[in-house]
């Protein structure tokens, strides 16, 4: 099952870029402009990041990378697609940074990366792409300096749980099978003719807590938001600026939350 949902999942994210690249969602003129793609919850956790090694895992086109560059970090950013990361390194190109991007699975990334870093950063739609959070925890504890922070926003495991209508309850909460769907569309525009297979998991608060816990990675803060940041999502009303919350259920229900998290410094006795 391992490199097949790679595969799948490879060709559906590269069917998709082309469209994102494009789209108004992700506002390229924008960003080239000279808007930043990094929303309040992130940046709150980001802090300064000035003269900071960032390890930036599952990317997509770069955009974010891009924007903690512009904030002076020295990123690197890691994709599944080949072709968001071309598109990524022509963004690098087109603004003059130094940001550097690397295709590959997260699971891989050791093999393709030879640094350590001060922050490992994911955000948004990245877990559910992944089987394994043990797997997912050690990659982030890999690249961590000793008291290096890994900074995670993530859209909050009971959205998983509905139907896209946001009317019921589709999907187990836990992370109990792979699944699997036939999808026509994307996030940035439900009426792209673009159709593709794509296998995901759902996994809970607790499944990505113990596995960052049993990495030595501390939680220095856990946050839940009954918004989101995108408008990614079917029946949306908008509360205030990039907050997006569920017409009906609205503050109901989370949907997203966030962690930070240290890297704790084993501390051994010597005799």
């Amino acid at each position: 099952m391992d490199s097949t949902y790679i595969e799948i999942n490879k060709a559906a994210w590269n069917m998709r870029t082309e469209q994102h690249f494009n789209s108004d969602f992700y506002d390229v003129a924008g960003f080239l402009a000279g808007k930043t793609s990094l929303k309040s919850i992130e940046l709150n956790l980001l802090g300064d990041v000035s003269g900071l090694k960032i390890l930036h895992l599952q990317c997509h086109f770069g955009q974010d990378s891009l924007s903690l560059a512009r904030m002076g970090a020295h990123v690197t950013g890691v994709d599944l697609s080949d072709l968001a990361i071309e598109k990524a390194r022509e963004l690098n190109k087109k603004l003059g940074l130094d940001a550097t991007f690397v295709c590959c699975n997260v699971y891989d990334a050791p093999q393709f990366i030879d640094e350590k870093f001060d922050i490992v950063f994911t955000s948004y739609g990245t877990i559910g792409w992944l089987p394994d959070l043990n797997r997912w925890a050690s990659v982030i504890a890999h690249f961590l300096k000793p008291n290096g922070r890994f900074v995670f926003a993530e859209f909050h495991p009971v959205v998983w749980m509905m139907d896209y209508q946001f009317e019921k309850i589709g999907y187990s909460y836990f992370n109990t099978t792979a699944i699997v769907e036939e999808n026509t569309g994307s996030y940035t525009d439900a009426k792209t003719e673009i159709k593709f297979t794509d296998v995901s998991w759902n996994h809970s608060l607790g499944e990505v807590m113990t596995a960052l816990i049993q990495h030595n990675i501390e939680i220095q803060s856990f946050e839940e938001f009954d918004f989101s940041p995108w408008n990614c999502f079917k029946n949306t009303i908008e509360i205030a600026s990039d907050q997006f919350q569920i017409k009906g259920l609205e503050g109901k229900i989370p949907l997203v939350y966030s962690i930070l998290g240290n890297m704790k410094v084993e501390i051994t006795d010597e005799m």
